[in-house]
């Protein structure tokens, strides 16, 4: 015998004018061309068409406010992967939103993996770095601190290579700081096979990675040093970061994180590079888009890709701010008879640590291309 279930009454009392609850929230892209203004916006922004009957959150709050439907890459890899010479850069538009679906996970592995290989191979233009940078900031939480001592602004030193030919000196830099009363923020990877990372040389100074956001915000304020690694500070960037290990190569994240502003009050940022063409490409994303320069960015080449001063030689180095470029520290060529610089015996996190230890108890002098850097620092921060 046939039963029929009785279904339960439905409301049919909300008004239809409302499209999200009419049609289904992956609907409401079907109907994006009847409003021009929404044409170019993204699946988020779409979803925030709404009703007085139908709240929607005007913009995510937090992390579990995330979509989750698929989003297709083919228009966007026709444009960006047809080579050196034949690709043609995205929209601002364009960028954030396939950026910010990337970050969601949003994108299929064949598509991520297409995207990432098409921008190794073309590179960001400054518009497309600008509008990357802002779908990441939105990705994290910002860290809410106090300024140090003298109202010092807070500094984010970006530690993602580690050493390899030279000492990495970044934990140095951060701990010179710090005793100045200067909060310092070091982001990065905590292992990195074949290189010396800052977190090892923390880990054997005795300071532990900071494992939450709480505890980043705790460790600035009570002794103005906090190590995070990437996938505590951002975990959707650190996802991201981590493909590395699977394709080979870097892609555009591994610029992100180096020019990320973690904090809600900007602070300064050290930004370093390694090679001409992303000099270029660094100074046109702080001088056409000042937003992404705010709080200030400390731009100079790197020792191996870490923000630390090179002790062989004297870098430019260019202050970016409030629509401002300055250059602070001429280059300087490395001269033959210049006295030879103390450094640590070996390049191992231990004797790292062990020398470090020795240079802040003034038992050994500081490099003096670090100790100018720590100065400048110290300064811009309190100006």
């Amino acid at each position: 015998m046939l039963r029929i279930r009785k279904q339960p009454a439905r409301n049919f009392h909300r008004p239809v004018a409302c499209l999200t609850c009419k049609l289904g929230s992956n609907a409401v892209l079907n109907v994006i061309p009847v409003f021009p203004e929404l044409q170019r916006a993204s699946l988020h922004t779409a979803m925030r068409l709404n009703t007085p009957d139908c709240p929607l959150p005007a913009a995510r709050s937090d992390q579990s406010m995330t979509d989750t439907a698929p989003f297709p890459c083919a228009r966007f890899i026709k444009e960006i992967g047809r080579g050196p010479n034949g690709a043609r850069a995205l929209t601002r538009e364009d960028t954030y939103a396939l950026y910010e679906a990337m970050l969601d996970n949003r994108v299929s592995d064949l598509e991520l993996g297409a995207v990432l290989l098409a921008y190794r191979v073309k590179g960001e233009t400054a518009a497309e770095l600008a509008a990357m940078l802002a779908a990441a900031h939105r990705s994290f939480e910002p860290l809410h601190i106090q300024n140090g001592r003298d109202h010092a602004r807070p500094v984010s030193i970006p530690s993602y290579n580690g050493a390899r030919k030279q000492p990495n000196l970044t934990p140095l830099l951060a701990l010179l700081l710090a005793r100045e009363g200067v909060p310092v923020l070091v982001h990065g990877v905590t292992t990195d096979p074949g290189r010396v990372t800052s977190a090892a040389i923390f880990a054997e100074l005795g300071i532990a990675e900071s494992t939450s956001h709480d505890e980043i915000e705790d460790n600035l304020a009570s002794r103005r040093l906090a190590f995070a690694p990437i996938a505590v500070l951002a975990p959707k960037l650190a996802r991201l970061l981590a493909i590395r290990r699977i394709m080979g190569v870097r892609n555009s994240t591994h610029t992100l994180v180096k020019i990320l502003q973690p904090f809600a009050q900007p602070g300064l940022r050290l930004v370093n590079y390694t090679h001409p063409e992303y000099r270029e490409s660094l100074t046109g994303l702080f001088t056409e888009h000042p937003d992404a320069a705010a709080g200030g960015a400390l731009l100079a080449r790197g020792t191996e890709g870490e923000a630390v001063a090179d002790t062989r030689r004297q870098v430019q180095v260019d202050w970016f701010h409030e629509g401002h470029t300055e250059t602070l520290i001429s280059a300087e060529r490395s001269s033959p008879e210049a006295p030879v610089v103390a450094l640590p015996e070996a390049l191992d996190a231990a004797t790292t640590a062990r020398w470090i230890e020795t240079v802040l108890r003034g038992e050994a002098p500081i490099p003096p291309a670090l100790a100018r850097q720590a100065e400048l620092i110290a300064d811009i921060v309190r100006r």
